[in-house]
């Protein structure tokens, strides 16, 4: 089922690409924001738990063990390919040079929306971070590019997969975080949205009119969550993956908002709750 999202984001975020050269990617430039879903080695030279550069990570990537946090290749590689790029895009830590112009990749393990998210783990790059890092990617790619820079950015495409460690490692440690006694689930949505709304106007206002904004799926299902809490006969632990409906519900409308607010936007929601349950047969979705 993860191959219909990708092949949906890949719609949306192309669909009203004009055709260019033949073997070309259809768009010029694609960068990548989010967790570790995505990271491709940003966190490696962290001082972190949340790295992923050794095995058996990596045991079926042609480069090995590179720091994503998957055997392969991760959600963003998928997208990349099949917009037409030949490399994949390169993480933030080694892009350098003319690499840049073909995007940069800041995700993140053990990244949030909110800055304190997932600091048990250590070193972390979290969003408002990650959009730090990519003003300076734009600052370079003004020197390159000039008056044609705003142009060329416009024309990118972006990906944004954001707040599942905001649940995992936050929300749900009241241990170490007080968001759980401070907030209500819904109360909880409501403070993640206000600061998603201005950190996804921040992309805007660099440049990003094609994105596409994964919204959370099932957290219950991760194996630790699996693991500590039980399912009662589930296949995932219910309770929790109920915790990220509230968000979903209030980002959906956020995005319609934002499209009809900010000139030129094109941002697309991605609905990836029931992508892991719907792939076993006969269990809920």
């Amino acid at each position: 089922m993860a191959w219909r999202v990708i092949l949906s984001v890949l719609f949306l975020i192309s669909s009203n690409l004009q055709g260019g050269a033949a073997g070309a990617p259809q768009v010029p430039c694609y960068f990548i924001y989010g967790d570790s879903l995505c990271d491709s080695g940003n966190n490696n030279d962290l001082v972190t738990d949340a790295k992923a550069n050794y095995p058996p990570y990596g045991v079926d990537f042609p480069e090995g063990a590179t720091g994503r946090f998957t055997n392969g290749r991760t959600f963003a590689d998928f997208i990349a390919e099949l917009l037409g790029f030949d490399e994949y895009i390169p993480p933030f830590a080694t892009a350098n040079g003319s690499d840049i112009l073909r995007g940069v990749n800041y995700a993140s393990g053990g990244a949030g929306i909110r800055d304190e998210t997932g600091q048990q783990l250590g070193g972390r790059i979290s969003l408002n971070h990650q959009l730090q890092n990519h003003l300076i990617t734009i600052l370079r790619i003004r020197e390159m590019l000039g008056a044609d820079a705003e142009t060329y950015l416009n024309k990118c495409a972006y990906t944004i997969w954001m707040g599942s460690n905001d649940y995992l490692n936050n929300y749900l440690m009241p241990d170490i975080y007080p968001t759980s006694t401070l907030y209500t689930p819904e109360e909880y949505a409501d403070v993640l949205i206000e600061q998603y709304e201005q950190q996804l106007k921040t992309l805007y206002s660099y440049g990003a009119r094609r994105l596409a904004i994964f919204g959370l799926s099932e957290i219950g299902c991760a194996p630790a969550e699996v693991a500590e809490y039980g399912t009662n006969g589930s296949l995932c632990v219910d309770e929790i993956d109920d915790l990220v409906l509230p968000f979903n519900d209030r980002l959906k409308p956020l995005i319609k908002e934002l499209n009809s607010n900010l000139t030129g936007a094109e941002f697309v929601y991605v609905n990836t709750y029931g992508v892991t349950t719907n792939a076993v047969p006969g269990q809920k979705g």
